[in-house]
């Protein structure tokens, strides 16, 4: 019974952090669509930089990865010690009317969540991390007078180097290069010159259906945006039940705050999941 009891709080707390982090994910991605142009792309990719490289925010990344793991086993936990508790249904048994739809499904809508998770760290956090992405390019007017446009790197001290140094024309080798994914070395002296960034609102934007120069274009695109739609709706009917009950666990639902708590979970599992899914239809459709 205590094992339980400790599995519940536990399931609580983590369950209030992940919804504190949806809060501050949602935020930053609200960028891709407020923020439009080079402007919202810089805005974007300096955000995602400093998420993946601030050393508080890395272990802020650390909790949530070990929340979600913990929230969805010790959820498979409690649902099996459930169970086996019961071992014989009720002879009139009547779930409509002793809990709510949410309540009595959330092992399914949590383990339907963290496939989603896993799917969208695979596209997003794992090519953010482990694979090189194309970097953030600016273009300017051909200084020529051409009527083209050249190509530069952003660097993360405001500076720029032009992509055609980096790359071999006729007899003349490139003078730079860049290792490590994002660093820029003068190949001569062998001095790293700088830093850039690397393009996630570029990689975002073509996975959901506006592709972006160096990056492929995602046949899928239609069916990438329908699930993020659907996991998002799944989401809210999880955090439906969930914000409640884990404010119950703790003891903190007390008659005084009960009506309070409800409806501000009620408002929270609408909009959070809402904002978040419109973000892939305005990509897909404007």
């Amino acid at each position: 019974m205590s094992s339980s009891i400790a599995k519940k709080y536990w399931m609580a707390l983590t369950g209030l952090f992940l919804c504190l982090f949806l809060v501050g994910h949602l935020l930053g991605n609200l960028q891709l669509v407020f923020i439009t142009g080079d402007e919202g792309q810089r805005a974007f990719n300096e955000y995602a930089y400093f998420m993946t490289h601030n050393p508080l925010i890395k272990v802020m990344s650390y909790l949530t990865y070990f929340s979600i793991l913990f929230h969805s086993i010790d959820g498979i936990m409690l649902t099996i010690q459930n169970k086996k508790a019961r071992p014989q249904k009720y002879m009139h048994n009547r779930p409509s009317t002793n809990s709510s739809l949410p309540s009595r499904y959330m092992a399914v809508l949590g383990t339907f969540v963290l496939v989603f998770i896993a799917t969208h760290m695979a596209n997003f956090w794992a090519k953010m991390h482990f694979e090189e992405i194309p970097l953030h390019q600016v273009y300017i007017e051909n200084q020529e007078g051409t009527g083209g446009q050249d190509a530069l790197y952003l660097t993360q001290t405001g500076n720029f180097f032009p992509v055609s140094a980096f790359e071999n024309s006729g007899d003349q080798l490139a003078q730079m290069e860049v290792r490590n994914g994002t660093e820029f070395y003068n190949k001569q002296v062998n001095i790293k010159m700088g830093e850039g960034y690397k393009d996630l609102h570029g990689l975002v934007m073509s996975y959901f259906g506006k592709p972006k120069e160096g990056f492929p274009k995602n046949t899928w695109a239609g069916i990438a945006v329908a699930f993020y739609i659907l996991s998002m709706a799944v989401l809210g009917f999880h955090l439906w039940h969930g914000f409640g009950s884990a404010f119950q666990s703790l003891g903190l639902r007390s008659k005084k705050f009960a009506k309070g708590i409800t409806a501000f979970g009620k408002a929270f599992a609408i909009l959070v999941p809402a904002l978040f899914a419109i973000i892939p239809i305005i990509i897909y459709f404007f």
